[in-house]
């Protein structure tokens, strides 16, 4: 599944349009990675990041959290996706701080949901479809 969501995300980053800032992409990659999938656990297959860790901090952790998670929708924004692409990753970040938050159920959710690495694939699909890169329908916060 890991290899499936870099292929998909290199693919996806493939057909953005030359007028995407790289670096910025980049900068967005690397945080949804360490808040997503930064460390594996040893003897699994299973990548955990820094949200279900910071998580274990009763509210302060899911709040810091989410606020690195605003960063990607930020970056987003200034990058030109649409509205209704950034209200979808605001759902998934409050999605993610919401249920995150309630104690021992929160770490696993964040360990499962990765909102960043969702974030980053609508990112990245609507900054294609507005290059005219491959048609992806409306992407709906999901459980992929």
């Amino acid at each position: 599944m890991v290899r499936e969501t870099r292929s998909e995300l290199e693919t996806l980053e493939n057909a953005l349009p030359t007028t995407v800032d790289e670096a910025a992409i980049k900068r967005m990659r690397v945080v949804a990675h360490a808040l997503d999938e930064g460390l594996r656990v040893p003897g699994t297959g299973v990548r955990v990041g820094l949200d279900p860790i910071v998580g274990i901090l009763p509210g302060a952790g899911d709040a810091a959290a989410a606020v690195v998670s605003l960063y990607l929708a930020a970056e987003s924004a200034r990058l030109g996706v649409s509205q209704s692409t950034l209200l979808r990753m605001l759902a998934n970040i409050g999605i993610d701080t919401v249920i995150g938050s309630v104690p021992l159920l929160g770490v696993a959710f964040d360990a499962v949901w990765k909102a960043n690495k969702r974030n980053l694939k609508l990112a990245l699909k609507d900054l294609a479809d507005e290059g005219g890169g491959a048609a992806h329908g409306p992407d709906a916060v999901s459980l992929e």
